[in-house]
């Protein structure tokens, strides 16, 4: 009984001693918050009142925190090309201020949906080649006029025959009706490759009638004919909004199928292309295609500067 009791001595002074080590701490806290608010506020205040301002301003602190990381997360891309996207895509595209689609594989709903998420959607649309996986196709085969080299399924067409014209001006409408902002124009560069008088008229016919929707156009490359019409006119207001070029600091091997930087030559005639287009007063993007890191600077670097939009593609499947 003795023993028992001697037990009981000796454990009950141990959990009034760690008690005690509770009480001291939560002292020891107490004097601590009320110097912390002291410092804040120069004035001594009772411990409550200390604790909730304190927990008050630790909350707001949290909360911008988490909204400041949020913004940042959604921060969205300023331009984006996927020419090789689907609906399956949509989500994603969320992430982008302006995209260029192939808008014949969207459903007005879709592009309602990217509306919605305040996402400004233009159209590719190919007015220079033709393409043999298009519905199309065959209808239309007969007018082509030469091969398309690096681009096994396509071939250049004769944009001169007026039932091409009327079939654009078709194919555009319908892509108006779906609620696109914008033509993503291409293959003006059959100009380049076949640069006759003909050629000439009927690439102007079919972006002045595209013009007529009111909507952005933009033309990917086809610096000859840009060129060409300026020299002639004055200006290239008539027939275009913007103006995209490919692989201006960076180049393509398609044999290799690798990504280089563009030669110094090239690259000073397209940034002078660029810059002249600007001051005609088009918007400028650029569409690169490119993993180097250092390059990637540059581009932005440069864009920055100019205050061009730019898109940099690891891939040329652009999905």
């Amino acid at each position: 009984m003795s023993n028992k009791s001697d037990a009981a001595r000796t454990t009950n002074p141990g959990k009034r001693n760690h008690q005690c080590v509770k009480c001291d701490s939560h002292e020891g806290k107490t004097r601590i918050t009320e110097r912390v608010w002291e410092a804040l506020c120069g004035k001594r205040t009772k411990q409550p009142v200390a604790l909730a301002v304190l927990f008050v301003l630790m909350f707001i602190g949290v909360c911008f925190f988490v909204k400041a990381n949020q913004a940042k997360e959604f921060e969205k891309n300023d331009y984006g090309v996927f020419l090789n996207a689907d609906a399956s895509s949509l989500e994603r595209f969320k992430m982008y201020e302006t995209i260029v689609i192939d808008a014949q594989y969207f459903t007005k709903r879709d592009i309602e949906l990217l509306h919605q998420n305040g996402t400004v959607v233009y159209t590719y649309l190919n007015i220079g080649s033709i393409e043999n996986f298009r519905e199309y196709y065959t209808t239309y085969a007969e007018l082509a006029i030469g091969e398309y080299e690096h681009w096994e399924e396509e071939e250049w067409v004769d944009v001169a025959n007026p039932d091409w014209q009327k079939f654009i001006g078709q194919l555009s409408q319908e892509l108006y009706e779906k609620g696109v902002d914008g033509f993503f124009i291409d293959n003006c560069d059959v100009y380049y490759y076949n640069p006759h008088e003909s050629i000439f008229e009927g690439i102007t016919a079919i972006l002045q009638n595209i013009m007529t929707f009111g909507k952005v156009v933009i033309i990917n490359g086809g610096d000859t004919y840009v060129a060409e019409y300026r020299e002639r006119y004055g200006a290239i207001d008539q027939i275009m909004t913007g103006v995209n070029q490919e692989s201006v600091w960076s180049s393509i091997d398609f044999d290799s199928g690798t990504f280089h930087e563009q030669t110094s030559e090239t690259r000073d005639y397209f940034c002078k292309y660029l810059e002249t287009c600007k001051a005609d007063g088009v918007e400028v993007y650029l569409l690169e295609y490119t993993t180097n890191k250092k390059l990637i600077q540059k581009i932005k670097e440069y864009c920055k500067e100019q205050d061009f939009h730019f898109y940099i593609s690891s891939s040329l499947e652009l999905r």
